[in-house]
């Protein structure tokens, strides 16, 4: 069955190069039109947009009356991409201007220009601008695509079509990582082709450096390459390139002037275009590679959270010490791709919306923004101060294109069911030659999980796996070659996590013992709601007597064990209302036949530690012992729309839905400090969710909440609540990215 699966996908493949190959050599009957295509307008992707037709001179647009997905995929073979997604009506990428020059259009998917589909006929319609077509194409090109200007006396209009583009590094660029630098060549008609660089400019190569994960260009010894050129057969591209330095892509840019091909006279007075690239402070190899600049990012003002991959994220920004969200009005590619060059990546691939990453909490910083793309930080965009009304459904969320690093090739997993999991081997060098080899398994989990993932593109962890004999890997890589991996979670290789190098330490060996992982493109991501936790907290002196039950479970500090029936002990209460904003429901890990009964709440414990709750000092340290809390995890509330899906009851499913919220009120068993040993002064009171990585989650610097509280002895004031790591003490100067 596998093997017929792969022949029937393999031979739908040929089927469509077969129909794209056939297309581009058909000759167009008599008579067909002349026209040529392009997509603009508010573009998100650069392989997506209005449909513009240049017919009689002039650019028009096309209505959404009968349009179809088979008009569409003509719409984007006629384009070079392989097929078309979708299509959207009702001017989803902003109204044209102009001409309306196509209505009513009926294909069948076979014609090779829009020009053989039936119509009315060229600018005859009853349509509005408000009725301009668009198109999503897939991003893949069609093999061997020529492109062939039809209206050869206004190419300038045209955009760069062409199946690649690649940079050629000369021989002593070629070993670094990644490669920045080199001779710029496009493939057209199945040929790598040099660029001439007589109308080139720096804008050219900004779009260059942007498409290829860099921030920035810059100069480059130009003398090697003189000497070079004179030296190597070129074979030059039949035009030029001009590009406003905003595009996402060099297929964005349109043509330049059409270069006279002449042999090896072509472009003799120039030279084939190279390129030099900034790379962001996270790519750049190390000066003893030969590098003497690289990219730095100052204090971020800007930062991507909830993201599965490398350069991808929800948009936060920074104002009066607050991380805040990005509404979605008017979120185009300029403004996401000067986030993506203020944090280091190249330019935006896809300026997402509607929450597509997850929700943020607190304020919503931004809205309607206008971006030039040339700005250095999002923050000297111009917005809409005054804009009211967004939700946290609408936040701005980016995936900027980032360096090839060749990460993946240094790492795989094996003998999984789906290449999303599987048992993890890593490429080392042993006794002078690159070997496979397995992960020791002790102290292995999701934090370290989630690295591999994400550098082998497949997004979050959803588990670590300590036993994989049930997933056979390569026999030769059983070896365990690398041990002690302990990750923050930062890195972008396992490599770069703290491990035992060449002295291995691994008692219980590889083989079923190695280390796995299995991935997935969504993860929850539970977020406290600070302003609950400030507004609930409240002192009680409660009798020992009426406390059993939470001394059983560990609730009070230890002075309890010793203390009377009758003495009562100072409880710090408060609620805590904790949602889940992530893109998939969490779910506890232990499965249900495994879940802990509790006689005194009567009901089962999913979770071993669910949160911990601590009061410290002002320099971190324990003052009150706190305890570590687990609780039945249900949809206590859910927003609009979303039904619940977990209760505790009856021994029912437990979990957090994706848009739900599990509320523990201040008056339940457990749900507190016990400060009774403690002495007034000023204190942090910490809450810390899903403390020890149990579940898969897609961001964990939200996992903690900390608040300032002072305690006189009787009374206790709670302020400054707040998510996150920092400490915002009102001592501490905060700097803005927004002013007020």
């Amino acid at each position: 069955m596998a093997m017929n699966s792969i022949l029937c996908c393999f031979a739908a493949l040929l089927s469509v190069w077969a129909l794209c190959q056939a297309q581009s050599d058909t000759q167009l009957p008599p008579g067909t039109p002349a026209i040529q295509l392009r997509l603009a307008g508010d573009k998100r992707k650069h392989y997506e947009g209005r449909v513009e037709v240049y017919y009689s001179g002039e650019w028009g647009t096309v209505c959404d009356d009968d349009f179809s997905i088979q008009a569409a995929s003509v719409v984007c073979r006629e384009l070079g991409y392989v097929e078309a997604v979708s299509w959207s009506p009702s001017s989803k990428y902003g109204r044209g201007e102009g001409r309306i020059w196509l209505d009513n259009v009926h294909c069948t998917g076979q014609e090779s220009t829009l020009a053989q589909c039936q119509s009315n006929g060229f600018g005859v319609s009853d349509c509005k601008h408000s009725e301009d077509v668009g198109v999503v194409c897939s991003q893949r090109r069609i093999p061997g695509f020529k492109f062939i200007s039809t209206l050869t006396n206004n190419i300038e209009s045209l955009n760069v079509q062409v199946e690649d583009v690649r940079f050629r590094a000369i021989y002593s660029q070629r070993k670094r990582i990644p490669i920045s630098e080199g001779y710029l060549e496009v493939k057209d008609g199945g040929k790598w082709r040099q660029i001439c660089d007589a109308e080139w400019t720096d804008m050219n190569s900004r779009v260059v450096c942007g498409m290829f994960g860099f921030p920035g260009e810059k100069g480059y010894n130009t003398k090697v390459y003189k000497l070079l050129a004179k030296r190597r057969k070129k074979n030059y591209w039949g035009f030029g390139v001009n590009c406003t330095g905003n595009e996402a892509s060099l297929h964005e840019c349109k043509l330049g002037h059409q270069v006279e091909l002449k042999g090896n006279l072509t472009c003799e007075k120039n030279l084939p275009v190279v390129v030099s690239c900034v790379p962001g402070r996270a790519f750049a190899p190390s000066h003893a590679l030969g590098f003497s600049k690289a990219y730095r990012v100052e204090q971020p003002l800007v930062r991507l959270r909830g993201g599965a991959n490398i350069g991808e994220g929800r948009v936060e920004v920074l104002k009066n010490g607050e991380w805040g969200t990005v509404c979605d009005d008017s979120w185009n590619l300029k403004a996401a791709t000067v986030v993506c060059r203020e944090l280091g990546f190249g330019s935006a691939k896809e300026a997402l919306s509607g929450g597509r990453l997850g929700q943020g909490m607190g304020p919503v910083h931004m809205n309607e923004v206008q971006c030039s793309g040339f700005e250095k930080s999002l923050t000297e965009c111009r917005f809409n101060r005054n804009s009211l009304g967004c939700s946290h459904e609408e936040d701005a969320a980016v995936r900027c294109h980032v360096p090839d690093m060749g990460f993946k090739k240094r790492l795989r997993l094996s003998g999984g069911r789906n290449p999303s999991e599987g048992r993890v081997e890593v490429l080392v060098e042993k006794n002078g030659s690159l070997v496979w080899g397995t992960v020791c398994s002790e102290s292995w989990g999701t934090i370290e999980a989630g690295v591999v993932c994400r550098q082998l593109g497949l997004g979050f962890a959803s588990n670590a796996f300590q036993e994989t004999w049930y997933w056979h890997g390569d026999g030769s890589a059983d070896d365990v070659v690398m041990s002690g991996v302990r990750c923050s979670g930062t890195e972008l290789t396992l490599n770069q996590c703290l491990h035992h190098g060449k002295h291995l330490q691994c008692p219980k060996g590889g083989g079923r013992f190695a280390a796995g992982v299995s991935c997935s493109e969504t993860a929850p991501d539970l977020v406290l709601n600070a302003q609950v936790v400030e507004h609930t907290t409240y002192l009680e002196d409660r009798p020992m007597y009426v406390l059993q039950c939470a001394h059983e479970e560990n609730c009070l500090s230890s002075s309890a064990a010793t203390a009377t029936q009758a003495s009562y002990r100072r409880l710090l209460r408060f609620s805590s209302q904790i949602h889940n904003n992530g893109q998939s429901d969490f779910r506890p890990r232990a499965a249900h036949h495994s879940w802990i009964w509790h006689e005194c709440h009567r009901h089962y414990h999913s979770m071993e530690v669910f949160t911990h709750y601590d009061l410290l000092s002002l320099n971190g340290t324990k003052v009150a012992e706190g305890h570590k809390a687990s609780f039945c995890l249900e949809d206590t509330q859910c927003e609009e729309g979303i039904e619940k899906r977990y209760e505790c009851a009856n021994f029912g499913q437990q979990g957090i839905t994706v848009g739900c919220w599990d509320t523990y009120r201040h008056d339940i068993d457990c749900q507190w400090i016990d400060v009774t040993d403690v002495m007034p002064g000023d204190y942090i009171f910490q809450v810390v969710i899903n403390p020890n990585y149990e579940v898969a989650e897609s961001d964990y610097t939200n996992n903690v909440l900390k608040c300032r509280c002072r305690y006189d002895g009787h009374r206790i004031w709670t302020y400054n609540c707040h998510i996150g790591e920092r400490n915002r003490s009102s001592s501490t100067p905060q700097r803005n990215a927004l002013s007020n």
